[in-house]
C-alpha cells in the first residue's frame, strides 16, 4: 500500500535538487534513510542539508512494488504518464515534463529507479527483467491498470523491456536516447565506434574502483560526463550539481552501475542469451523514439532501427544539435513532442 506523504510546498531554489535515501556503502540493506540538515557528510556522501525531495508543485511519495520501496514525485490529474530517468540522474531530470504534462491534463509521475535517489538500495535485483518489473509494479501500486511509459537512456532500455514483458500495462511508449536492447547488444559486439562511445561502461566492469572514482572530489567525474555528453545547450549548472550530489549518497554509485555490469557480463552467459531471445517479441504499444543527433554516448546509427521490433504505430524523431539529454537540453520541444504523442494514444 502506498505510504503517502504531504506535498512539499514550493520554496525558492537553492541551486541544487534535493536528497535521498541511503544505506551503508558497499553492502545494501534495502532500506532508506534521509540525509537531514546538520548531519555530517563524509567522503562519498551527499552534502549535509541536501535532499532528494526537492520542493515544487509535486507531491513526494513512497510506494511498495516488486519487493522494494520506490520514491516518486507526482503532479496533476488524468491519464498516468510514468517517467523513468537514465544514468547518472534521478527523478529530478523530469522536472520540466512533470509540470508540462500536468498542465496538459495528465497525472505525471517521475520514478527513482531501484538503487538510486530516494528508492531502496537492495543487495541484488539489477538485471533488466527485474528492473522492468519494478516499473510495471509501480504502475499497479499507483492504482492504475495502464500507463504511458517514458524512459531515458537506461530508463529507456528498461521501458523497451517492460513493453515486452507486460504489454497489457503499457498504453504508449516513448523511448529517449536508448536503442532497442537487441540493437544495443549487436552494436556492442560489432561496432567499434559504439564500443568506444561506451568506454565508461567498459570501465564500470572493474570491482570497486569505478565507485570510488565516481564519488571522488565531490563527484567531479560525473560532472565531466554530463558536460561531455550534452550538445550546445548545456545542462543547467544547478542540475549538474544536483546529479553530483545524488551519486554521492552511499551505495548509489555501486547500485546505479550494476545494470551496466550485467549488460556486458551477461552477453555470453545463458541468462543474457535468453534475455536477447525474449526481446525478439514484438512490442504492441505505439512507440515514439527520440534521439539526439549529437549524442556521443548512444550513437544515432545504433538507435536507428528500433521500429523493426514494434508491431504498432512507430515514430522516429532525430533532433539536430541535441546530445544525450533531449528532455533537458530542449525541454519545450521535447515536451511538445511527448504531449502530442501521448494525446494521440490516450484512448
Amino acid at each position: 500500500m502506498p505510504l503517502d506523504q504531504k506535498p512539499v510546498p514550493p520554496q525558492p531554489s537553492t541551486g541544487t535538487a534535493a536528497s535521498a535515501a541511503s544505506t551503508g556503502a558497499g553492502t545494501t540493506t534495502g532500506t532508506s534513510a534521509g540525509i537531514t540538515p546538520g548531519s555530517e557528510a563524509g567522503p562519498g556522501t551527499a552534502a549535509a542539508g541536501w535532499s532528494i525531495r526537492q520542493p515544487g508543485p509535486w507531491t513526494h511519495r513512497d510506494l511498495a512494488a516488486n519487493g522494494a520501496r520506490f520514491h516518486i514525485a507526482e503532479v496533476g490529474e488524468g491519464p498516468l504518464v510514468l517517467l523513468v530517468h537514465g544514468w547518472p540522474q534521478y527523478w529530478w531530470a523530469w522536472r520540466h515534463q512533470l509540470t508540462a504534462l500536468a498542465e496538459a491534463g495528465y497525472r505525471a509521475v517521475a520514478l527513482d529507479l531501484r538503487g538510486i535517489g530516494g528508492s531502496d538500495r537492495t543487495p541484488r535485483g539489477y538485471d533488466p527483467g527485474n528492473l522492468a518489473l519494478d516499473i510495471t509494479g509501480v504502475i499497479r501500486s499507483l492504482g492504475e491498470r495502464r500507463a504511458h511509459l517514458v524512459g531515458h537512456a537506461a530508463g529507456g532500455t528498461l521501458s523497451w523491456v517492460a513493453a515486452v514483458m507486460r504489454p497489457s500495462v503499457i498504453q504508449s511508449l516513448t523511448v529517449v536516447s536508448a536503442a532497442h536492447p537487441r540493437d544495443l547488444r549487436r552494436a556492442l559486439l560489432t561496432d567499434r565506434r559504439q564500443i568506444a562511445a561506451f568506454d565508461h561502461v567498459l570501465g564500470f566492469q572493474r570491482p570497486w574502483i569505478p565507485e570510488r572514482r565516481l564519488v571522488a572530489e565531490d563527484a567531479a567525474l560525473v560532472g565531466r560526463y554530463l558536460d561531455a555528453w550534452t550538445g550546445p545547450n548545456q545542462l543547467e549548472r544547478a542540475a549538474v550539481e544536483a546529479y553530483r550530489q545524488a551519486i554521492q549518497i552511499p551505495s548509489t554509485a555501486h547500485c546505479s552501475i550494476e545494470p551496466y555490469r550485467w549488460l556486458l557480463r551477461s552477453m555470453a552467459r545463458p541468462d543474457g542469451i535468453q534475455f536477447a531471445r525474449r526481446m525478439k517479441k514484438p512490442i504492441t504499444a505505439p512507440t515514439l523514439h527520440i534521439q539526439g543527433a549529437a549524442d556521443p554516448v548512444l550513437l544515432s546509427r545504433t538507435a536507428l532501427g528500433g521500429g523493426e521490433y514494434v508491431a504498432a504505430p512507430y515514430r522516429w524523431r532525430l533532433l539536430p544539435g541535441i546530445g544525450h539529454f533531449p528532455h533537458e537540453e530542449a525541454p519545450e520541444q521535447f515536451s511538445a513532442e511527448l504531449i502530442g504523442w501521448v494525446g494521440r494514444h490516450k484512448d
